[in-house]
């Protein structure tokens, strides 16, 4: 779907995930899930316990089950809440995904990690894939996924149909659906992707169950 299509702001409710457009400003009462929010545009900032983090687009925030929390300014993130969440191992963070290291995946292929394990996130994995032009082979993945596009054109290519995909296009990705995702732009086609269990965003297999292969860049 595309969030043209939703007249609330939310767009997918789908096993354990609750993907949605939310205002950077409000109160969010303590809820019975995990949240991890990615900032689109504007800026302004979250209070969360005793901690306040500045926010402006890139920024990754992570609000563990049970935490209620505030945001001030003007400005949209998208918020993705994993309900039934994994014990938290920290109660909250944010990170800055515009200063984050690269990884790489299949096909030249390379991501950002934001909310993970490692920062006190037990849940799910969330990353922002930066994605070169050209189609990738057809491949899936151990893990439940939702994602968002970002910015830039392309097609999602599953079992001999096909969709075009643009900025704020949503895509659901059951676990071991064989898919592909391709970029048809001449510049990067970036997407943000929360997927459970976490684990690498460059995890994946062909359709005959093989590894795909990772070429790490020098």
């Amino acid at each position: 779907m595309h969030e043209s299509d939703s007249g609330d702001g939310r767009l997918f409710e789908v096993g354990v995930f609750s993907q949605r457009l939310v205002a950077l400003g409000g109160e969010r009462e303590a809820a019975d899930a995990d949240e991890v929010l990615y900032v689109l545009d504007g800026a302004g900032q979250a209070d969360v316990g005793r901690s306040s983090y500045d926010l402006r687009p890139g920024m990754s925030v992570y609000v563990a089950r049970g935490h209620a929390w505030s945001g001030e300014g003007e400005g949209r993130a998208l918020s993705v809440l994993v309900h039934d969440p994994a014990r938290a191992l920290l109660p909250h963070a944010c990170l800055d995904l515009t200063e984050a290291e690269r990884g790489s995946a299949t096909a030249g292929r390379q991501f950002v990690l934001g909310a993970t394990p490692a920062i006190g996130c037990a849940s799910v994995t969330q990353f922002v894939g930066l994605v070169p032009p050209g189609r990738a082979p057809d491949h899936f993945h151990t893990y439940d996924e939702v994602i968002y596009i970002l910015s830039g054109t392309g097609m999602l290519y599953v079992d001999g149909e096909e969709a075009e995909l643009r900025a704020g296009s949503c895509v659901h990705l059951p676990a071991r659906l064989v898919h592909c995702l391709a970029n048809t732009g001449v510049s990067e086609l970036r997407l943000l992707g929360v997927f459970r269990p976490a684990g690498s965003p460059a995890e994946a297999y062909y359709p005959d169950g093989t590894p795909a292969v990772v070429v790490e860049e020098e």
